[in-house]
């Protein structure tokens, strides 16, 4: 097997602000876009032949992958104009479609053990996964190692086995799918039902736990600690004399890390960084590339995007901070449980801290309470406690 086809072209409307500048498949974890470990388990599988449906934003990976040729693979892009299903987005893969295929989300972490389990099978089949959040999915029931039932996002799950969308598919399968949506059924969804209903049988494959998605903002601060614990360490970049490195923690090219800072792996630490004197980062830390952290400071447990700013004697923790924001100096996120709305949703989250959008601008002396969401492009005056969300291009003077 060659061919892959990643599904690419969807937004992530739950992980606004974030993906208000760009598409959930570029969200960065542990400093690389999602969709970077999906072509990296496709490439270690010897798939080299992918087919990318992109729409929402599509620029953004067009420009990141190119032809694919950094990653070993040749990537083809086809468009789906209006993101309206899974269905919908591989038919525009059709012309490229001669022999068996796997299909892939671009916006899970998948490892390259799972895809080689599935390469194997002889059948179609599917990976599934256990998730705590089975109602947000694909909820499968298994018999005799087969798919037996196939419900999407029931309102109560009967089981917490759920679908990944990665699947393995012979190309007799278009037809089905160009049927399906020429009456107006546009998810693979209603396809994989129609299949199992007509006593064709579809594998299920167990994936091992690694398998990840982010739903929820809060969702990407879990999904970049798990993959901070496989990173390589690796210290590049300008480290001055009084500076304490443990554990795992790479650091890029061009960066700089003053005296007197602490640093606890796993910790990532991106290109044209500049950090302290006397800052401490702490475990499940991914620090973008050209991003300044002034003296004094404490980070833990965060996703600080590219290009960010933050102030002396500032405390971040449990949060994510998006690209090109600047935070003036003894700026503090609180820690704690929370009431969280997202898409007129109420979720329960514990510890947790703030989420701020790109190209912010916050001055001295600001306080975000516990679970806070905050759009890109807001601008926030010093001396401010933030205790509610903002919608992007706010200003709170």
């Amino acid at each position: 097997m060659q061919k892959a086809v990643i599904l690419a072209a969807g937004e992530g409307k739950r992980l606004r602000p974030f993906t208000e500048d760009m598409p959930k498949v570029m969200l960065p974890i542990a400093n690389k876009p999602i969709l970077e470990y999906v072509i990296e388990a496709l490439a270690d599988n010897n798939i080299r032949n992918i087919i990318m449906v992109v729409g929402y934003k599509k620029e953004s990976i067009m420009s990141y992958f190119g032809d694919g040729n950094k990653w070993g693979v040749e990537i083809n892009y086809v468009f789906q104009e209006k993101q309206i299903g899974t269905a919908h987005a591989l038919l525009q893969a059709k012309d490229y479609i001669d022999d068996e295929f796997l299909v892939l989300p671009g916006d899970n972490i998948i490892d390259k053990e799972c895809i080689a389990k599935l390469i194997k099978e002889k059948e179609k089949a599917l990976v599934i996964e256990e998730s705590e959040l089975s109602s947000k999915y694909g909820v499968v029931k298994i018999s005799d190692g087969y798919i037996s039932q196939f419900e999407e996002k029931p309102v109560v799950a009967e089981t917490n086995i759920i679908s990944t969308g990665i699947y393995k598919f012979e190309p007799d399968i278009i037809d089905l799918v160009e049927q399906f949506v020429s009456e107006g059924k546009n998810n693979l969804t209603d396809v994989i039902q129609h299949i199992i209903k007509s006593g064709e049988k579809i594998k299920g494959i167990k994936g091992n736990g690694k398998w990840k998605d982010a739903v929820y903002p809060w969702d990407l601060l879990k999904m970049n600690a798990d993959a901070l614990r496989e990173i390589p360490p690796q210290q590049a970049g300008k480290i001055e004399e009084n500076v304490v490195i443990k554990g795992k923690v790479s650091i890029g090219e061009d960066s700089i890390i003053h005296s007197g800072c602490y640093i606890m792996g796993p910790v990532i630490i991106g290109k044209g960084c500049e950090i302290g004197p006397n800052a401490c980062i702490f475990p499940s830390t991914s620090i973008g590339n050209n991003v300044t952290i002034y003296p004094f400071s404490e980070i833990r447990d965060a996703i600080i995007m590219d290009d960010v700013t933050i102030g002396s004697l500032s405390y971040i923790s449990k949060s994510v901070i998006g690209k090109g924001t600047k935070i003036g100096s003894h700026f503090s996120t609180i820690v704690g449980n929370a009431l969280m709305e997202v898409e007129n949703e109420i979720h329960k989250v514990k510890e947790i801290g703030t989420f701020i959008g790109g190209d912010c601008k916050i001055d001295a002396n600001v306080t975000i309470e516990a679970g806070v969401i905050i759009g890109k492009k807001c601008k926030i005056s010093s001396h401010k406690l933030i205790n509610k969300n903002l919608d992007s291009n706010s200003q709170v003077i």
